[in-house]
């Protein structure tokens, strides 16, 4: 097979759009498809397979193989060469086909003399409809032009089966699947909320009537214009007072606009247009590049950045064919629920406020753009539902609750009533949670325990009023450097800082210094794959192999506090030598404020963050040196019970109230007491009341959680004596239970603990 010169693409797209427009029936367009394909590509077979119900691919036309073989081949999901193009949505470019372990000899086809194969996936919206192949008896590669041509054809050809251009999409359809049925999806509670409403789907794409191009040049100007258009949208959106976008929100679309001006994501469009496509046709080929990039990456924080120019692609598409970007969003239902596979930011805005109560977000994490958003519009959102957004129909009612993660799709009654229910206790409780809100933490036995928040961004920082909490606990600085294309300027970091102290006011914050490495890679950084992640190059490790990041953000800190008590933590601390050289370098930077001149704390305070066993054993020597001690115990019982918590065949192996746990938690405040030193703890079972109960039974006296769970947490500790709980904890400790959960609750029960 050899292209038929430069204009090979060109002269198949323009032979597909004259098989469209002809009056036939779905087969013989089909069957001429294939027919011109391979004449035009010379190829000797070319075959069409598209999806079938269970994911099986069935052979709907071929030039060159038996034709009795259409609609009896199929190959199941995963099976030969089809089912490898189809899984991996990638092209499969073989010279000997027999020879891939892949391959599934089907006697019927007749395939036994071609030895070249080439396949690639007939893909839209980040979903494999089908799989084109072209077959030759001798054993080559195809080249690389010859890969784009068919790659191009495929792409046109997803659209016109998409569109219903060749039959029925339905027909494709899982016939299993009733519409109207009720479905349950449960996915990660993002944003608090109960909302009861009707769908709206998301469906910011524009049918593209035309992907042929009679003059590439024009498409070319055509392109360039949507361009400037888009981003003048984007200047005006940051623009726009009505929109209120403040602190993080506004961060958020500040690097968006970074994105629409792009050069690499424009060299691409334009790449795509020179190949014969309209404008229009170019985006959707460039999209569906990415669509497919998004679904091979794991990473969350290259994910959101993939995501944000999948907004700006669809945007364009509205740009080119003259709609407005926010066409059809404003004329929303009351209580409408947004059901999306993925949102950038600036979709959500266009929006607006009114009537939106609800958010689902199939590809959406805690720190995505679109929760960053959604928290500051008051949203519940919940992300992880997979599949919701091709199950669901506009005008579907649905529940949300962005607590669990629970979503029930066209609920009966009863269902709803539940759902109301709980909604009406979680009023009560926010009721409940006001009326303690300025009262202090105090047992009954007059104990103070200290209930700080956990944070990370700006938006967070109205909580601290809101939940009544006595601080900020940790402050999780790396993720001002992961929303970011670039690594934040001194004087961005500084003012931000700084806008986070003054909105403390009085009260404490202590910033953790960036704990990198893990699962939170920078999307700017380079960074070498891992075995175990967890237990490899993070947290401190990197700060003091890259001593000049932590000075660099130290000294951002420094200048933030002037005047005031700077608390700072060091995460993943596993030796005091660690510790050590990490405030040396502090020090440093307190030395060379104070020769320069420069803004410095009132006083500067440093501890360490209790994440790995170690420590626990060097708990009187560290003390000499770092000024408080904070427990991680996410890190700390998923190190000590071998446990990763990420996953889900072994997350729930342990418990964290186990005897071991507990006394873990208890021999830490004891040797951290015979020092005389200050300890907190931050993690999940801090707010969580029976879990927070279990720890001020060991001894633990502050306690840092998400700013919601502090109203329930309080009302727990002033029905507690902390007497008569750390009698019972020193009992529990002995015993050999799988969990002590059971017994800690009868324990609340009896005592009238309130811990619901």
């Amino acid at each position: 097979m050899a292209p038929s010169g430069a204009g090979s693409p060109r002269t198949l797209l323009r032979r597909l759009r004259e098989i469209m427009a002809e009056q036939t029936s779905a087969q013989a367009r089909l069957d001429r498809l294939v027919s011109v394909i391979a004449s035009i590509m010379v190829a000797e077979v070319c075959s069409i397979y598209l999806r079938r119900a269970g994911g099986a691919f069935e052979l709907f036309a071929t030039e060159g193989l038996n034709r009795e073989a259409v609609h009896r081949t199929r190959m199941k999901q995963g099976e030969g060469l089809v089912g490898l193009v189809a899984e991996t949505a990638e092209p499969v470019n073989l010279s000997d086909a027999f020879g891939h372990p892949s391959f599934s000899y089907r006697p019927e086809t007749g395939e036994d003399p071609y030895h070249s194969f080439l396949g690639v996936p007939i893909v839209r919206g980040g979903q494999v409809y089908g799989v084109l192949t072209v077959q030759n008896r001798v054993a080559r590669q195809y080249e690389e032009e010859e890969v784009e041509a068919v790659q191009t054809v495929a792409m046109v050809l997803a659209e016109v089966v998409a569109h219903g251009g060749l039959f029925d999409i339905a027909e494709l359809d899982e016939p299993e699947l009733r519409p109207d049925r009720p479905l349950t999806f449960h996915g990660d509670g993002l944003c608090e909320g109960i909302a009861i409403g009707t769908v709206v789907l998301h469906e910011p794409r524009v049918k593209v009537e035309h992907l042929i191009a009679d003059d590439p040049q024009a498409e070319l100007a055509r392109l360039d214009m949507a361009l400037a258009g888009l981003r003048s949208a984007v200047d005006s959106m940051l623009d726009s007072g009505e929109l209120d976008l403040t602190g993080e929100s506004r961060e958020v679309i500040e690097a968006y606009r970074l994105f629409a001006q792009d050069q690499g994501w424009q060299q691409k469009l334009h790449d795509a247009v020179r190949t014969g496509l309209t404008a229009e046709g170019a985006v959707e080929r460039v999209q569906d590049e990415l669509r497919l990039r998004v679904s091979r990456i794991s990473d969350p924080f290259l994910r959101e950045r993939l995501h944000d120019f999948e907004d700006l692609a669809r945007r364009l598409q509205r740009e080119l064919v003259g709609k407005s970007t926010s066409d059809g969003t404003r004329d929303l239902p009351q209580n409408a629920v947004l059901i999306a596979r993925a949102m950038g930011p600036a979709e959500l805005l266009d929006y607006g406020r009114d009537r939106l109560v609800a958010l689902l977000v199939e590809d959406a994490t805690a720190t995505s753009h679109v929760a960053i958003v959604a928290r500051a519009m008051g949203l519940a959102l919940v992300g992880g539902t997979k599949g919701i957004a091709d199950t669901a129909r506009a005008g579907d009612p649905i529940v949300v609750d962005g607590e669990s993660g629970e979503a029930q799709l066209r609920p009966p009654a009863e269902i709803v009533s539940v759902f109301e229910a709980r909604r009406t206790l979680r009023e009560q409780r926010v009721a409940q949670f006001a009326a303690v809100r300025d009262l202090p933490a105090v047992t009954r036995d007059g104990v103070a325990i200290q209930l700080m928040m956990n944070a990370g961004l700006l938006i967070d920082m109205p909580h601290l009023d809101e939940s009544g909490a006595d601080g900020v606990g940790l402050f999780r600085t790396e993720l001002q450097f992961m929303i970011g294309e670039t690594m934040p300027r001194l004087a961005d970091q500084i003012a931000f800082y700084r806008r986070i102290i003054d909105a403390a006011g009085d009260k404490p914050v202590v910033f953790r210094t960036l704990d990198l490495g893990g699962d939170k890679i920078l999307p700017y950084g380079r960074w070498d794959r891992e075995e175990n992640p967890a237990l490899g190059w993070r947290a401190i490790r990197i700060a003091l192999d890259r001593p000049a990041l932590l000075r660099y953000q130290v000294r951002a800190l420094l200048m933030a506090s002037a005047d005031k008590v700077l608390r700072v933590l060091l995460p993943m601390v596993s030796d005091v030598s660690e510790f050590n050289a990490a405030r040396a370098l502090i020090d440093r930077e307190l030395e060379r404020a104070r020769l320069m001149g420069l803004p410095q704390p009132r006083q500067t305070l440093v501890g360490a963050m209790l994440e790995v066993p170690a420590l626990m054993f060097m708990l009187p020597q560290i003390l000499r040196s770092a000024d408080f001690v904070s427990i991680g115990s996410n890190d700390l019982f998923q190190f000590i019970f071998a446990v990763d918590r990420t996953n889900p065949r072994v997350a729930r192996r342990y418990d964290a109230l186990s005897p071991a746990a507990l006394t873990v938690i208890r021999q830490i405040v004891r040797s951290a007491g015979d020092a005389n030193g200050e300890v907190s703890l931050c993690g999940e079972m801090a707010g969580r009341p029976l879990e927070a109960m279990a720890l001020i039974g060991a001894g633990v006296r502050t306690l840092s959680m998400q700013p919601a769970n502090i109203g329930a947490v309080k009302i727990m500790i002033r029905s507690l004596d902390t007497r008569e709980i750390a009698h019972f904890v020193d009992g529990l400790c002995g015993r050999t239970d799988h969990s002590l959960r059971t017994r800690l609750a009868a324990f609340a029960a009896e005592r009238g603990v309130m811990i619901k």
